[in-house]
């Protein structure tokens, strides 16, 4: 059989210490309240973490387009661009589509 009275004492002499509540009182504070909490914090660093990762795909993103530009400038390239993805031809050419 449990002895609540014991349990009481235990819980009175530990857990109701002064001391003790202090301490969990300022625990919970520095966890959950205020705008430098540590949950906040966590928040903060997730968001900036995948701003970084957006930053460093738009930075790929300008990469690839800053290539593409380079290769674009020159004259043939810019024609086979256009028959390519414009399907531009000249007027006497005739334009097949072959579907894979």
């Amino acid at each position: 059989m449990i002895d609540w009275s014991q349990i009481w004492m235990v819980i009175r002499k530990y857990v109701l210490n002064k001391y003790i509540l202090t301490l969990l009182i300022f625990a919970a504070i520095f966890i959950f309240v205020g705008e430098q909490s540590l949950i906040k914090d966590m928040q903060r660093n997730r968001k900036v973490r995948q701003t970084e990762r957006a930053i460093q795909e738009t930075k790929q993103a300008i990469d690839k387009a800053q290539h593409q530009i380079n290769v674009l400038n020159r004259t043939d390239s810019l024609e086979r661009y256009g028959r390519e993805h414009y399907l531009m031809h000249k007027d006497n050419e005739d334009i097949y589509l072959v579907e894979e």
